[in-house]
């Protein structure tokens, strides 16, 4: 036998069984998914070592099913099993990931494993054929994305996230806020009802989102809250506000550089524009070391570029990278763009740029 097949035969098992682990993880990931649409991983973190129909009782499932996600939960590690009583528990080391309504629940994150596998039949044509996705081919995806933005924006706006701008002095005084691309608008209103002096107002393309955060506004009781249907690649307003914000919205434009120009517009002399979006380089080779990079340009296909380029737009896609964000901001007529991370929210770049 030669050193080269010896070689071979060294390598082949260890690429097979990382091959054979992303399968298996990649199912972990949707059990993960059920596991948060169910509530189960939020019902078994209250409960005492209990039986499947135990489980099943308190989280009013059906048994069959509810056995059936215990066992691949325990296969997997998260979920404790006891064979002599027959009995499962949450991982206490895992369920501070896997439940409440925090940004740390990754298993609301890994519901995105199941949108995609829904419409990876419909991107994989458009491999062929170009284009992309529209709206409404992504069923369920705003909802999602909602509530991941609602769980950082519960957590850390207003202590964290908007004391980076430097204008809470002035919010509190009574400014002119715009969000571009504000889905169902819980940042608008979360702000609104923070800096009552302060008026806000959203826009999205959506009229399904928008009629949301109206909705949320009304039930809070805020005056100061306005949601607008409309494109925001369409200007919207000459030097009509003092700080314009936009969460995870401008990649999946489909002309950012045209948003962003019209943002720059819209905003008054000394204007702020607070921009988060994905943390990732726009340098392929410098995101090999990112955990989650193969999941960003997943996304990115399945969603963020592919409906830019169903619009007939420019396909920048999610992994846009800080380097080219930057740069853009720039070429928009931005004086200073300023960069700054969270810990709490290690997904996502947070730009301070100023008029």
């Amino acid at each position: 036998m030669s050193a080269t097949t010896t070689l071979e035969q060294q390598e082949t098992p260890a690429a097979l069984e990382r091959l054979v682990q992303v399968f298996n993880d990649g199912s972990i990931a949707i059990l993960c998914g059920i596991g948060y649409d169910t509530g189960l991983f939020d019902t078994l973190a209250t409960l005492p070592p209990a039986t499947s129909h135990q489980v099943a009782d308190a989280a009013g499932l059906d048994e069959r099913y509810v056995r059936e996600w215990l066992g691949g939960m325990a296969a997997a590690g998260f979920v404790d099993y006891d064979s002599d009583s027959r009995t499962y528990a949450l991982c206490p080391e895992h369920a501070p990931f896997l439940t409440g309504p925090t940004a740390d629940n990754l298993a609301r994150s890994m519901r995105l494993v199941s949108f995609m596998g829904q419409v990876a039949p419909l991107v994989v044509e458009h491999f062929r054929i170009g284009g992309g996705l529209t709206y409404e081919e992504s069923p369920g995806f705003h909802v999602g994305q909602a509530e991941e933005s609602a769980a950082v924006h519960d957590g850390s706006l207003i202590d964290r996230i908007i004391p980076l701008t430097g204008l809470v002095g002035r919010l509190q005084e009574g400014i002119e806020v715009a969000d571009i691309g504000c889905g169902q608008g819980h940042a608008i209103n979360l702000l609104a009802r923070e800096f009552p002096r302060s008026t806000f107002t959203g826009y999205d393309l959506s009229g399904e989102t928008v009629a949301v955060g109206r909705a949320e506004a009304h039930e809070w009781g805020l005056g100061n809250a306005t949601f607008v249907e409309c494109d925001v690649a369409r200007p919207i307003h000459s030097a009509a506000f003092d700080l314009v914000t936009a969460f995870d919205a401008i990649h999946d434009q489909a002309h950012p550089a045209t948003v962003l120009a019209n943002v720059h517009t819209a905003l008054r002399t000394g204007g702020t524009f607070l921009m988060v979006d994905i943390k990732a380089s726009s340098h392929l080779e410098r995101n090999f070391d990112l955990p989650w990079a193969s999941f960003l340009y997943a996304i990115s296909i399945s969603h963020c570029m592919s409906v830019s380029l169903g619009q007939g737009g420019d396909g920048l896609g999610t992994v846009w990278g800080v380097e080219l964000a930057e740069r853009m901001l720039k070429d928009a007529g931005f004086a200073t763009v300023d960069l700054h991370e969270l810990e709490e929210d290690p997904f996502n770049a947070y730009f301070v740029a100023r008029t």
